[in-house]
This record gives structure tokens, C-alpha cells and sequence, in this order.
């Protein structure tokens, strides 16, 4: 139940020694007396007051700055949606947000990270190609005092539990599931239409963290589909040019393919293309599959050119990291299962991508998400994940990775674990998760 805060419980914040004493205990990290006193609006006192009363979640931050979204590339659609998420939640927090391309290089965003943080920003939503610079970047985000949180690309088995406070979040949807599932749409099409046959997977960038997790869960699939078999495989990087470019070669060393196991939509994109110039019709001839959700995914299901996409949604990736850069930047502290997070994609095929396309992609201008309703801040009683979000496996997610020699677990993900934390927070998550999926927006007018 919510404790409700009398304001004959506030500490005299006119006293010095009561500023230096809460100062003290509580997490005012980066703060001055003076900016603790600027800060101590009617809201910010009331969050010192209740962390000080021992009520949990609440902290004192600074406010100020705006924050950056550094940019895996570009050149994909679902950098681009997820872009346009997280400018769509920045607008509606009422906080201002740069955009910089990364270009699939780790050292030039350990750079622009830098550059950012000579600029000002207080927070970074990063979306990074892989592990290359992540420990640096999250070294530097606790030396400056910046928050950070990171989706997709990391290093394997490192958690912002080893990186320290400011590393907020590593938020991914939960992939193994997800692509085994649209991995079996494809051999359900293969097997029903053909008896079964030969598939080709085009991968993404060799090594990325999420590639091997998706590689994963089309294998299992695959090797509980009788009749259906992987003959090869090469990385499409995850862009469409090379994707393309795979395809083709493949079509060459293996003329039987009858399906294709992408591992995004702008791969299944140039998978397509590559067929169609080759004289293969996609969605009759070859059945192809895809993940994320994009814009043009979903066009491509509706088409009939593409069978299948694990639907995380872009814009709500951007959505949420934002959204959680805003609640820490104002004073809210998540508990250590709400620093490692997934969210369930739906599996998306002509069955229910009308309603994705009404509410993602020709969607009038309406926002598909209600994102003050993400925030705790703005939302502490009635927030709203919006998307079934619960607290990370790491066992699941990086299951099959090599662990670094010497690694353990860390304290606080065990802890979180075994004494019930990360149980209760999922349930919590769960019974705040009203507005759904693929329901309606929010904001739609009925």
C-alpha cells in the first residue's frame, strides 16, 4: 500500500544542520548544499522526507541538463522508430534529447559520449553494436555523474551491478523466446506447403550479443521441426545492402531453400529483395521471417512478402529508456531487479497485423504510448509499463556465452533473486500492465 505523506513530517530544511544531516544519508549524489536547496520544491521535499521516513524508490537527483541518445546506426528502420520513440517520450516528459549516429562503431560512440557529456547532458540512452566500449562508457557515465542505460549490443555477463550506480538500466526484449517463435512459424509454412526443406539463416553482426541469443532460439526450433533443416548461414549485418548481398550467395550454394530465418526486418528486407531479382516469390515460394517490428515489417506482413516478426515494438525501447533516464534524473532509485529488465514481444503475422498497423505505423499523428504514464515520477500510484516487463534472467539471456574467467554473480542479482526481490517485481510490473500490446493506443479517440 502507498504511504501518503503529511507535510507536518517534514524536516526544517531552513536549518543547515538538517541540509547537512539528510544531505548525509541520503542519495544526493552530484549535489550541493546550495542545488539541495534550489531543488526543495513541495515534490522534491516530499521525496527527501519519504526516503527519509524509509519509504523505498525515492531519492533526491539533480534535474537539470537534457539528455543524448547515442545511436547504434542510422542506416536501420528500427533505429530510426526506436529515435522517434524516445523524441516522442521526451517531448511528453517535458525534457529536451539529442540524437547522435553511431555508425556501428563502438569507439566512435565511447567518443560521442564523451563529447556529450562536455556538453552537459545528464543522461545517455545508448543502443550500442556491441560490448567493444560498454565498460569504458559505463566507467565514465560514474566518474561524470551521468546516467546510463543501455539496450541491445553489450558485453556478455557484464552487468551495471559491476559497473556501479549510474549504469540505471540494460533493458532488451526477451529474444530466445521470441525468435524461436517466429523461427516456428517458418517451419509450420515449410512443412504445410512443402513436406519440409531446406532454410537459410542471415544473421546480423557476428559476435553481437543479440545475434547469438536469436541464433539461439532458431536453432531450437529448428531442431524440433521434423522435416525442416539449417543448411547455411551467413551475417547480413543488419542492414539490407549486405543482407542482400547474403542472400544472394545463398540462393547459389543452396537452390532448394524454401526458408529463411532473418535476423531482423531490414534483413528480411534485403532477403526479400534478393529473392524477388533471383525470380523466387517470397510468401509462395519461400516463406521468410524476421524480428523487431518495424514499420516496414509490418507492411511487408500485410503484403504477404514477409510471414513472420517477433514484435518488441522500436518506439517503445526508446520510449522506455527514456523514460527511465527522466525518473532517476528526478529523484526515483530502482531496486536492483529493475536494473536488468525484458519485455515480451508478440509474435507478429496476418492475423493480428492490422491492429499493429493501426496503432504503430498509420497511426494519424496519435502517440502509441501514454509515456508520462512509463514514469513513476509523474505516475507513482497508477504507472504503466504498458508491455509485460519483468526482471531479466542473465542465465537465459547469455546462456551458451563463455563466462570471463574469475567472473561470479553479482551480489545484488543473486540477492535480488533469492530473496524474492525479483519475483515481487515482476508481479508488480504484471498487475500494473493494463494498457496492452497491441490493443488500441491510449491516446486514441474512441
Amino acid at each position: 500500500m502507498t504511504r501518503r505523506l503529511n507535510p507536518r513530517w517534514f524536516p526544517d530544511y531552513s536549518e543547515r544542520s538538517v541540509v547537512d544531516k539528510y544531505m548525509g544519508e541520503l542519495d544526493c549524489r552530484g549535489i550541493s548544499r546550495r542545488q539541495f536547496l534550489a531543488l526543495a520544491s513541495c515534490s522534491a521535499v516530499a521525496s527527501a522526507t519519504a526516503a527519509s521516513l524509509g519509504i523505498p524508490g525515492v531519492a533526491v537527483a539533480d534535474e537539470s541538463g537534457k539528455i543524448a541518445h547515442l545511436i547504434m546506426t542510422q542506416r536501420l528502420e528500427y533505429c530510426v522508430n526506436a529515435d522517434a520513440g524516445a523524441h516522442e517520450a521526451a517531448r511528453a516528459l517535458g525534457i529536451s534529447i539529442a540524437s547522435v549516429d553511431g555508425q556501428l562503431d563502438s569507439e566512435r560512440q565511447l567518443d560521442e559520449f564523451q563529447q556529450q557529456t562536455a556538453a552537459g547532458v545528464k543522461g545517455v540512452l545508448l543502443h550500442a553494436p556491441g560490448g567493444g566500449s560498454i565498460k569504458r562508457i559505463a566507467q565514465l557515465a560514474n566518474e561524470n555523474r551521468v546516467y546510463l542505460d543501455n539496450t541491445w549490443g553489450t558485453l556478455p555477463w557484464f552487468t551495471p551491478f559491476e559497473a556501479g550506480d549510474y549504469y540505471t538500466l540494460y533493458a532488451v526484449p526477451e529474444e530466445f523466446s521470441a525468435h524461436r517463435a517466429v523461427t516456428e512459424e517458418v517451419c509450420k509454412a515449410v512443412v504445410e506447403r512443402f513436406g519440409g526443406g531446406d532454410l537459410v539463416g542471415v544473421t546480423g553482426v557476428e559476435g553481437n550479443s543479440t545475434d547469438l541469443i536469436r541464433s539461439r532460439g532458431r536453432d531450437d526450433a529448428i531442431k524440433n521441426a521434423p522435416g525442416a533443416r539449417l543448411v547455411g548461414q551467413l551475417p547480413g549485418k543488419w542492414n539490407r545492402e549486405d543482407s542482400q548481398k547474403a542472400m544472394e550467395a545463398l540462393i547459389a550454394r543452396y537452390p532448394k531453400t524454401v526458408g529463411v530465418i532473418a535476423q531482423n526486418d531490414d534483413v528480411a528486407d534485403g532477403c526479400i529483395a534478393a529473392l524477388r531479382a533471383a525470380g523466387i516469390r517470397s510468401g509462395s515460394d519461400v516463406f521468410v521471417s524476421g524480428a523487431d517490428g518495424t514499420t516496414h515489417g509490418a507492411e511487408a506482413i500485410k503484403q504477404g512478402t514477409l510471414l513472420a516478426t517477433s514484435a518488441n515494438v522500436p518506439a517503445y525501447m526508446g520510449g522506455l529508456l527514456t523514460t527511465r533516464l527522466y525518473d532517476v534524473l528526478h529523484g526515483w532509485k530502482p531496486r536492483a531487479a529493475e536494473r536488468l529488465m525484458s519485455w515480451r514481444s508478440v509474435t507478429m503475422t496476418k492475423s493480428n497485423v492490422d491492429s499493429y498497423i493501426a496503432r504503430y505505423v498509420k497511426n494519424a499523428d496519435v502517440a502509441p504510448f501514454d509515456y508520462p504514464k512509463l514514469s513513476k515520477i509523474l505516475h507513482p500510484n497508477d504507472w504503466d509499463p504498458q508491455a509485460e516487463l519483468f526482471p531479466m534472467d542473465i542465465d537465459l539471456e547469455w546462456g551458451g556465452i563463455p563466462k570471463p574467467a574469475g567472473w561470479t554473480y553479482p551480489a545484488a542479482y543473486v540477492k535480488s533473486r533469492e530473496s524474492g526481490e525479483a519475483k515481487a517485481v515482476q508481479e508488480e510490473y504484471a498487475s500494473h500492465y493494463k494498457i496492452k500490446f497491441f490493443d488500441p493506443s491510449p491516446l486514441k479517440r474512441t
